[in-house]
């Protein structure tokens, strides 16, 4: 999304070069500055004179979802050279999560993963996420696996990635904001009218989550630095202000949802201008890598399966602030944890040594990203309208302490969320996970993990749609009120509890009832939700529904009264295009849950979204 990690020297040294130039107006960049490329300076690979032989030492690698292409890129470009540790070859596979989600298995040692399939190398997309680890685990009770210094493959930068003709319209081409500038109009709804641009609505602003994506983190640090005044060092003790969190908040009420990764967020901007709509988004920070991708037309909406189309008709344009921005360093550590071998260890050191090297850093500058002198890619640099990095001034890295109390401020200054969780009850869902508890159990269990992210003025509700036979009435229906935890806390939870499975599933005519419940208590400048997770189709013989009939009652009710409904497809006979429809009409996220054992994992980062 950080001072204990000291990963950053080499990034200080090599990519930050100059702190305190103006980028320059966006357009096509030299990135170099005319000058030669200092990338020539970097170290060749170095082969062995022989290959080493079978059997091969395995390194697994845990990836962000950002970063997982580039990991996939070198690992293919390192393997394909001759190899020779300790006499045997190397073969490396890739793993990507979240960075927030692997974080707390980095903390807690992967628990849920067996020792074989434990990861020797981890990748996450910042120092972010290392210094948080450093920060969180002290003292000799728990020594952290994660080293106190690691490698930078490659780096991005956070930008303000806006749609052209919004940027162009408030100027922000020409004349880069400051942060302080970027939040007033976050915060004034009469941004667009008063540039004379009504046509555009409100300012709205798309974020990731700060306890799942660097992106995010970073911004809502840069924020905390914007209000308190000091851009450059911002303190715990700004985090902690009463004053700066009711500003800070106020920035936050302009979000439009919050998605768990940049690329959730990109795809469905992507997925408005398919369908011809407009004002989705006024401005959201990511990563310059993840705006490139969105301009040459690759999009995921999962962040692990891309899918590639024609550009998009209006391009998002790199805003850098004015008063700096943060670099993204993607650092690689060698877990300092007793499952990794000697064999394994130098494997992957290995393989670092070759992703900092000339052949390495070509594949990184290939794949969107600037080698760690800060050279791009032309082509890349093009299509991203990169700016040079020379001209761009970077804000310090901040230390793991501060990042924790940013993090953990965000539940405070974060829009608030009025959510109601609609749970298919059919036959089914007495079916056994893998696991040996019922499918039903897994959910409950898993939604009870979910509730502690919501705050106690955040309102939460719960519905359960079936009905027996010959009864037309979805049964249990509302069993918790949609209302503050403050005090409804022990109502859902009991009555989450006592939830059984009945019989059939009347998934269009639930969708439609409890949107529409939804959407009559709208409450403007709130996140208004729905979570439907169903583990089949459609299939009752008493509501007549059709999927064209509730998509028309959904988009009807939600027009004026925005309710985002998003949907989890619960094991692998769940109607994935149905529930990928549902979520589509509200501009919410369609999440795949068909693995059961995941569903605490894939709902843990769906709250995020609020």
């Amino acid at each position: 999304m950080v001072a204990a990690v000291t990963a950053l020297v080499l990034v200080v040294a090599l990519g930050y070069l100059v702190w305190s130039r103006r980028p320059a107006p966006a357009r096509p960049h030299d990135v170099t500055g005319g000058r030669p490329s200092p990338s020539a300076a970097l170290p060749q690979d170095a082969l062995p004179a022989t290959a080493g032989a079978s059997p091969c030492t395995t390194v697994r690698v845990r990836a962000a979802l950002e970063n997982a292409e580039l990991l996939r890129r070198l690992v293919q470009a390192y393997q394909g050279g001759r190899r020779n540790i300790g006499g045997h070859c190397v073969q490396l596979t890739v793993a990507a999560d979240s960075s927030g989600l692997t974080t707390s298995d980095v903390e807690r040692s992967f628990p849920s993963l067996p020792t074989p399939e434990r990861p020797e190398l981890w990748v996450p997309d910042s120092s972010a996420w290392p210094s948080l680890v450093a920060a969180r685990l002290t003292g000799p009770a728990r020594p952290p696996l994660v080293p106190a210094q690691g490698t930078s493959i490659a780096l991005s930068y956070l930008v303000l990635a806006m749609p052209q003709e919004l940027a162009d319209a408030i100027g922000w081409r020409s004349t880069p904001p400051t942060w302080p500038t970027f939040l007033e109009s976050t915060t004034n709804r009469e941004t667009w009218k008063r540039l004379g641009h009504p046509e555009f609505g409100d300012f709205k602003l798309g974020k990731t989550s700060p306890a799942v994506a660097s992106s995010g983190l970073y911004t809502l640090l840069a924020e905390y630095g914007a209000v308190a005044g000091h851009i450059q060092s911002p303190a715990i003790s700004d985090v902690d202000a009463v004053p700066i969190q009711a500003r800070v908040a106020a920035a936050e009420r302009s979000v439009v949802h919050y998605m768990s990764t940049e690329q959730h967020i990109l795809w469905h901007a992507r997925q408005v201008e398919h369908s011809g709509g407009a004002g989705y988004l006024s401005v959201v920070p990511v990563s310059e890598r993840g705006m490139w991708e969105y301009n040459r037309g690759v999009t995921s909406r999962d962040g692990l399966t891309y899918v590639s189309g024609p550009p998009p008709h209006q391009p998002l344009v790199p805003i850098y602030p004015a008063d700096g921005t943060y670099a993204l360093d993607n650092p690689g550590f060698v877990l300092d944890a007793p499952w990794v071998t000697s064999a394994e260890r130098a494997a992957a050191q290995d393989f670092l040594r070759f992703a900092t090297s000339r052949e390495g850093q070509a594949v990184a500058r290939k794949t969107g990203y600037r080698d760690v002198t800060g050279s791009a890619d032309p082509d890349v640099a093009s299509v991203g309208q990169y700016s040079d990095s020379t001209k761009l001034r970077t804000l310090p890295p901040p230390s793991g302490e501060l990042l924790a109390e940013v993090q953990g401020s965000f539940p405070r200054v974060r829009k608030r969320a009025r959510v109601l969780f609609l749970l298919d009850l059919s036959g089914s869902m007495n079916q056994p996970t893998p696991a040996g508890m019922s499918r039903l159990k897994a959910a409950q269990d898993a939604i009870a993990g979910a509730l502690p992210y919501f705050t106690d003025d955040d309102e939460v509700g719960l519905a359960g749609f079936s009905h027996p036979p010959g009864r037309h009435s979805i049964v249990p229906g509302l069993v918790a009120p949609v209302g503050p935890l403050r005090r409804g806390r022990p109502v859902f939870l009991a009555a989450l509890r006592k939830l059984k499975a009945v019989n059939a599933t009347p998934l269009f005519a639930a969708a439609q009832q409890f949107t529409t419940q939804m959407a009559a208590g709208y409450r403007p400048d709130w996140i208004n939700a729905v979570v439907l997770l169903t583990d089949g189709h459609n299939e009752t013989k008493e509501f007549t529904d059709t999927l064209a009939s509730m998509s028309a009652s959904i988009t009807r009710v939600t027009k004026d009264r925005p309710v985002l409904v998003f949907t989890l497809a619960y094991a692998d006979k769940a109607d994935t295009p149905t529930l990928q429809a549902i979520a589509k009409l509200t501009h919410a996220h369609y999440y795949d849950a068909t693995n059961p054992a995941r569903l605490d994992r894939v709902l843990g980062d769906l709250v995020t979204s609020f």
